[in-house]
């Protein structure tokens, strides 16, 4: 299995010893971004998930609190037309993120996902302060699904909601202490219940706006014409939905993750990106339709300070249903749960993957330990240990601290979907300037050639900048403001940190009497009595032309005999069939 890759100034000497899966000469550059992967002293990660769980996984990533609060919050701040288009321009630039890194992920299915690329493609130093960031992002990813565990709570009682919050993390610490199979088999179950209640949510949405409702009326647009709406605060008010609604999207990319955890990669990749993105656009752009046409945006309770109400409860209770209405929330309930437990498992896939880089870790190899079942347990602990966050809420007020958290960690989303454009620029220029033909990608977006990496760059620097407008105009939040923006000086930090630590400068004159640069020369004049050259400062960005394209290919598993999942799966065949086909 390969991990996160990394760039120094030296290379061990038993790096250059190594091959590459194509049995062709490899070419090591001194200067070359790539390095050898080796397994971790204790067995590493195992591939225990199948495609059938994969593809609940990126749902499970998807369907959480995001969808199921942050529409109350998004309707509260932007109003309906505002929640319509944001969510679906997020969706779509989602859409061709997701074709990118599955082109990507197909390719090289390594632990660290699109970390790994863009270490490998891009630049070291971003990768390096991308991994991290993204781990913080997993890690307050955790934090947050605890909050809102508290906040759909507050439909039952106001009494002690820290306390479902630390039951939710002792439960969640230890199944994702177990094998890796029963991470994947509880987000499984755990996706399908979610699939099934917005099913029936749809159906339900329809009925109360065409009349079954408690006041027997037709609904239709009247919640678009009320005064206010569609567009709640103008400018100020769009602009704040679209962090929001890539909150809401988050923890898509990270399907990627799997993939060093997928059996077959090659084959089931390609699948789960071409099949959860349709059930993804079809359960939001009809949920959030539906929720701008039944639930007023001035809606009592919906997004405050103290509590923030589920759009989904609302339309149950509208439907005069109580009890429906508490299942819901219940229903709710669990997939906070399905998200914080995805955010946990994929946090500690990326500190492992930052622990396990040689020859020089990202992070303390403590980190790479695995348990006899693949579980990077010492990861696990340090990335739930960041959810203690969540007990702020007794301070601050649950709505107000869910709100924030939200920001940073669409926020951090944003950067990692504008990381992914970046990887898949220099993946694809390098793919062609080496001459590679395009017959040999396992998996390739065909219709996103060329421009498919320019869009997702563009557009979600433009989201960033924008996202932010509500924090300045008509008046400057210091709080709102530094929850939209923390992360881009954090990311310029950790890049200038590692330029640093690593000393990447080059010759731009070189010494009287010096040979020229080749492989083996260093990089720093080994002769400090010769005149001193004039260096230039410069940041490691990869030379594309170095890029060893056939290292950590992945090589197809032979199908001998079919898996126990894919024996049950025929079983069931007609049953999974009709499942498909209603999702």
């Amino acid at each position: 299995m390969s991990h996160l890759v990394s760039c120094s100034s030296s290379r061990t000497e038993s790096s250059n010893n190594l091959g590459d899966y194509s049995g062709r000469e490899q070419h090591v550059n001194i200067n070359d971004a790539e390095a050898p992967f080796t397994q971790p002293a204790r067995g590493g990660l195992h591939r225990g998930l199948s495609a059938r769980q994969v593809q609940m996984i990126a749902i499970a990533g998807t369907i959480g609190t995001g969808l199921f609060l942050g529409t109350g919050r998004s309707l509260a701040q932007g109003g309906p037309a505002s929640m319509l288009i944001c969510y679906g321009l997020v969706g779509f630039i989602v859409y061709v993120t997701l074709l990118l890194l599955g082109e990507m992920a197909t390719q090289y299915p390594v632990a660290g996902s699109f970390n790994a690329y863009v270490t490998r493609f891009f630049s070291p130093s971003y990768g390096f302060a991308l991994s991290w960031n993204y781990w913080f992002n997993d890690a307050v990813s955790v934090a947050s699904d605890l909050t809102a565990a508290q906040l759909v709570l507050q439909y039952w009682t106001t009494s002690n909601p820290w306390v479902i919050s630390l039951l939710f993390w002792v439960f969640l610490v230890s199944v994702n202490a177990l094998h890796v199979k029963a991470y994947g088999e509880l987000e499984y179950w755990l996706s399908f219940l979610k699939v099934a209640t917005i099913v029936v949510f749809i159906i339900v949405g329809i009925l109360v706006n065409v009349g079954v409702n408690e006041s027997h009326t037709y609904i239709g647009t009247q919640n678009w014409r009320i005064p206010g709406a569609p567009f709640v605060g103008g400018f100020g008010g769009f602009a704040k939905v679209f962090v929001t609604a890539s909150f809401a999207y988050g923890g898509t990319e990270s399907l990627g993750i799997t993939a060093g955890e997928t059996k077959n990669p090659s084959q089931n990749m390609p699948k789960v990106v071409k099949f959860v993105f349709w059930r993804i656009l079809l359960f939001y752009v009809l949920s959030i339709l539906l929720i701008g046409l039944n639930v007023p945006w001035d809606y009592p309770n919906l997004s405050n300070k103290t509590t923030t109400t589920s759009p989904f409860t609302i339309v149950f209770t509208l439907a005069g249903s109580t009890v429906a209405a508490s299942f819901m929330n219940t229903v709710i309930l669990t997939s906070v749960l399905s998200a914080g437990n995805h955010a946990l498992f994929a946090g500690t896939r990326v500190l492992y993957g930052l622990s396990v880089v040689d020859p020089n870790p990202h992070a303390p190899r403590i980190f790479s330990r695995t348990t006899q079942g693949g579980v990077p347990l010492y990861a696990l602990l340090a990335t739930s240990s960041v959810s203690v966050l969540c007990l702020g809420s007794s301070y601050i007020g649950s709505g107000l601290l869910w709100g924030w958290l939200q920001n940073i960690v669409g926020v951090s989303t944003q950067i990692a979907w504008l990381s992914i454009g970046l990887a898949s620029w220099r993946f694809r220029k390098a793919w062609i300037r080496q001459g590679r033909s395009l017959d040999e990608m396992k998996f390739r977006a065909s219709w996103t050639w060329p421009w498919g990496p320019y869009f997702v760059i563009i557009t979600v620097i433009a989201l960033i900048l924008m996202q932010g407008w509500s924090s300045i105009f008509p008046t400057f939040s210091p709080v709102d403001f530094i929850s939209y923006y923390i992360e881009i000086p954090i990311m310029v930090v950790m890049c200038l940190s590692w330029v640093l630590v690593k000393n990447t400068f080059v010759d731009t004159i070189p010494a009287p009497g010096d040979a020229s640069p080749n492989e083996t020369t260093s990089l720093i004049p080994p002769d400090i009595g010769a005149p001193k050259p004039h260096h230039r400062w410069t940041f490691d960005i990869v030379d594309i032309q170095d890029i060893n394209l056939y290292n950590d290919e992945y090589a197809d598993e032979p199908t001998v005999e079919a898996s126990k999942d894919e024996t049950s799966g025929r079983r069931f065949q007609l049953f999974w069939k009709l499942y498909y086909m209603l999702a």
